[in-house]
């Protein structure tokens, strides 16, 4: 007699199913993905565009206006989630802020390491490598002022929206900020706009979700938005990283 698997007994139990509906190749979210974003990320030269070391144009507009308080005397903390080769963390350190970034990637976190210590901010930044919806150092030290996710929010398959939220409600400090970037639906973005069922037909993401504002602030409805608008493009001069295709959102924790 075939033993019939009848496992299911949890939230995390259905979650765990619906992730194995996908290809290998597309488990970019979880600890399986690490290779596939260390294959990406081990030529430091290519021609990617946020592989500069530049800050989001947005998130330091949000910063320079006022809109998010500066950091000061390790008082103020931020999580930057999928922080990647460590640009957006580098700038909050540098304003004064304490930050804890996480991405799967050995190869990120090597590469943000690097830049840190060029930089003289080691101190002031503490790299998790692993998977920021398992790892128990985030949010160990207490809440964060700020979580930032720069490019990670748009890779993650529709039912991983609630574990993203779950850990905002979990690690997001009351009158915090909760701020991203993600790819744009419409005219000039980017990301694929199919429904989120037929994700699951195809077993893959085509590459990330592409969002509409409507829909951003939909499903951050648990928090104010206090500015949702496309990336200003940025010229190769500037000093911040800016492309058009991308959303930008602020959001605020009452």
């Amino acid at each position: 007699m075939v033993e019939t698997d009848r496992g299911i007994r949890t939230v995390e139990d259905v979650m765990t199913l619906l992730d194995g509906l996908f290809a290998p190749g597309a488990d970019r979210w979880s600890e399986g993905g690490a290779g596939w974003w260390d294959g990406f990320y081990a030529d430091r030269e290519r021609p990617v565009p946020f592989f500069v070391a530049k800050p989001d144009e947005n998130l330091v507009s949000y910063v320079e206006r006022g809109l998010l308080p500066a950091g000061g005397a390790g008082v103020r903390r931020a999580l930057d989630l999928g922080c990647g080769p460590g640009r957006n963390a580098l700038y909050l350190a540098s304003r004064g802020y304490a930050v804890d970034a996480v991405d799967l990637s050995p190869a990120a976190i090597s590469w943000a390491r690097d830049r840190a210590q060029e930089a003289g901010l080691a101190d002031r930044i503490r790299f998790v490598c692993g998977d920021a919806f398992t790892s128990p150092e985030l949010g160990a030290d207490g809440p964060y002022d700020l979580v930032y996710d720069s490019g990670c929010f748009h890779h993650l398959p529709p039912h991983r929206r609630v574990t993203h939220l779950a850990l905002l409600d979990r690690v997001l400090a009351p009158g915090g900020h909760f701020a991203l970037t993600a790819f744009a639906a419409g005219e000039g973005g980017m990301g694929s706009e199919l429904p989120d069922a037929a994700f699951y037909r195809k077993g893959a993401l085509e590459g990330g979700l592409a969002y509409t504002d409507t829909s951003l602030r939909a499903i951050f409805s648990p928090l104010t938005a206090k500015e949702l608008r496309r990336m200003h493009p940025q010229p190769p001069a500037s000093p911040h990283f800016g492309e058009p295709f991308l959303w930008t959102a602020l959001f605020h924790r009452p």
